[in-house]
């Protein structure tokens, strides 16, 4: 068994939509990024990555590279999990802190566990969301961070 952490913190933006563990969130900003900016996720496979001693998201997608231009952060994910089953490991679970002032994350959190499950090949069970915030002291006042960390195993041989 092997963990990762990994973290990742997007400004807030007017002009695009908000994307949080794959669910497009209703919200009047989004966040700013070279994909959809979809900070979960990227914190997620930062984790993911690490647990499996394969580098960081910048390496394997790097935001001076117009083909990740507006990608959905889930077809990144895919492929993270391409890289993990090539190197003979699987997920056993995840957790996911979002640390956001607004908008409020409790409302989604069951569709992010439902919609990552599927990508991490686990069920969703397996998957926690949560959401807290910096009680307005931090810079997530004009940004969303957010942390996760991973158990990832390698299948027996």
């Amino acid at each position: 068994m092997r963990i990762g952490h990994g973290y990742d913190v997007h400004r807030l933006t007017a002009g695009r939509d908000l994307y949080l563990c794959g669910v497009k969130i209703p919200y009047e900003l989004g966040l700013l990024g070279h994909s959809d900016a979809d900070v979960a996720v990227h914190a997620l496979m930062d984790a993911l990555l690490g647990a499996a001693a394969l580098g960081d998201i910048g390496r394997h997608f790097p935001d001076t590279d117009p083909r990740y231009s507006g990608i959905s952060s889930l077809e990144l994910l895919r492929q993270v999990m391409e890289l993990l089953h090539a190197k003979g490991y699987s997920v056993g679970n995840v957790d996911i802190t979002i640390v956001a002032e607004r908008p409020k994350i409790s409302p989604y959190v069951e569709a992010m566990r439902e919609r990552l499950a599927p990508y991490l090949g686990v069920d969703a069970d397996d998957v926690n969301v949560k959401g807290t915030t910096e009680e307005k002291m931090g810079f997530t006042n004009d940004a969303i961070a957010c942390h996760a960390v991973v158990l990832i195993e390698r299948a027996a041989s």
